[in-house]
């Protein structure tokens, strides 16, 4: 017999003919999910100890296939796995190399099990461990900006809307905002690692088994909470991976965001920060250009990965129960997803570390475009007890007469300024200045540097630092 024919005798009994070369080529995902040969071993291992255990499989048989999968772990692990199209993927390939170690047993592994269930359990199991690194990588990333945010709780700079100066802030409370974000993609992701532990191994193809199986030992011994409750749902599910794909397209969004503002602030035009050299790149004609390319990919990173998600999503919504080949694709969205967010969180975290913040360059920013205007408006009502909106159009009088002379409001001459309204008076300047107007900001929440460490020591008590 041919290798391709001998490969095929997990399925192959009812077929005559033999697979064209084309069939095996579009049928085969080992190219790709050789990524799950760690837990296919593991789910097997756990698999073949509880048909030992139930009295199913015979000690004999079962010590060999456990000892023979031991092999195959440790061939893997030193040569990686080979790619053989017409053993079609992880499972066929590891049942095909245990054949050829341990003979006839291996055969017995199969046992009140499926590919179905196989590949469900294998997947879940992987995109489980993506969570837990995403969580990791993600908590690296918030203690930079946290540790960042410390030093720079006082470090005025121009708080932007529309990306025109707005209000001060200081760095420390705008680094916080993105640690905020980050918080909340952590809970995404641990919420979907908590949905998505429940164990399909034992689900068969799709009705169940008949024979005597411990899926609570297993999903125990594979560290799920509990086996699922529908076999049929338990082989058709992919919700957990779209569960991580949305955490990492939201998470992914988050990045982009932060990178997009590295990206303005190492601009020559903002000169907010000088990236590091360890996280830029030149020019191939213009000797002077420091490029933010690691940022730039980061943010292009996130629409590739809001594509993972959208491309998963349409594979799966017009499928009946209960397995269907379709599903075969649900893999490398998954798997390009997590490669493109590690290293996106990753990079990000580097350059975040790295880059120097040119604190002088933000002031000088800061104080022009009368950010402190709002600051004027709030002082009439509070000291005056003028309302809002007639103290917004007397600020703005303000704003136009400081325009035209080329000053900051803080360098208006008060007669000036009594001109506009006879209400205002001396105390005023109290609050005009770009460090009184960021110390004012005292709501919970807000940019006064006391409320800034507030909110670092928090987060350093919630990162354990």
């Amino acid at each position: 017999m041919s290798d391709d024919s001998s490969a095929q005798k997990t399925w192959g009994g009812r077929f005559r003919g033999k697979a064209s070369n084309l069939m095996t080529r579009i049928n085969a995902s080992i190219t790709f999910d050789k990524r799950l040969w760690r837990q296919d071993i593991e789910a097997s291992k756990a698999h073949a100890t509880m048909l030992r255990d139930q009295g199913i499989v015979g000690a004999e048989d079962a010590d060999a296939i456990l000892k023979g999968l031991e092999v195959i772990a440790e061939e893997f692990e030193r040569d990686g796995v080979p790619e053989r199209l017409e053993l079609e993927d992880i499972h066929m390939t590891v049942e095909h190399r245990l054949t050829e170690l341990i003979g006839p047993a291996a055969g017995r592994l199969h046992t009140a099990r499926s590919r179905n269930d196989q590949v469900a359990i294998d997947f879940r199991m992987w995109v489980r461990s993506a969570c837990d690194d995403a969580i990791s990588n993600v908590r690296d990333l918030q203690r930079t900006l946290v540790e960042l945010a410390d030093k720079h709780a006082e470090t005025v700079m121009p708080g932007f809307t529309h990306l025109q100066v707005a209000q001060p802030v200081t760095l420390g409370h705008h680094l916080l905002a993105y640690y905020e974000m980050l918080r909340r993609d952590l809970s995404r992701f641990k919420d979907a690692r908590d949905r998505m532990n429940e164990s399909p191994l034992g689900s068969a193809a799709l009705a169940g088994t008949g024979f005597p199986l411990d899926r609570e030992g297993t999903a125990k011994a594979l560290g799920f909470d509990r086996p699922t409750a529908n076999s049929l749902d338990s082989v058709s599910d992919r919700d957990f991976a779209l569960d991580y794909l949305s955490a990492a397209a939201q998470c992914s969004l988050h990045l982009s965001r932060l990178a997009e503002e590295l990206i303005i602030w190492a601009s020559p035009q903002f000169g907010f920060l000088e990236l590091a050299d360890e996280f830029s790149t030149g020019s191939s004609i213009m000797p002077q250009k420091r490029n933010p390319d690691a940022a730039e990919l980061v943010r292009g990173h996130s629409g590739r990965i809001m594509g993972c998600l959208t491309s998963l999503m349409v594979t799966m919504k017009g499928l009946p129960l209960a397995y269907s080949k379709d599903m075969q694709d649900d893999k490398e969205p998954v798997f390009e997803a997590a490669d493109l967010l590690t290293i996106s969180l990753q990079a990000l975290g580097g350059m975040v570390e790295t880059c120097e913040f040119v604190t002088e360059r933000m002031r000088a920013a800061t104080e022009q475009g009368f950010s402190t205007a709002t600051d004027l408006a709030d002082w009439l009502v509070r000291e005056a007890g003028v309302p809002f909106r007639e103290a917004h159009h007397i600020t703005g009088a303000a704003v136009k007469l400081a325009e035209d002379r080329g000053c900051g409001l803080d360098q208006l001459p008060l007669e000036a300024l009594k001109n506009i309204d006879p209400r205002i008076d001396e105390r005023v300047f109290d609050v005009l200045s770009v460090d009184a107007s960021v110390r004012s900001r005292t709501s919970y929440g807000g940019t006064a540097p006391d409320r800034v460490r507030e909110q670092v020591a928090k987060a350093k008590a919630d990162l354990g630092l």
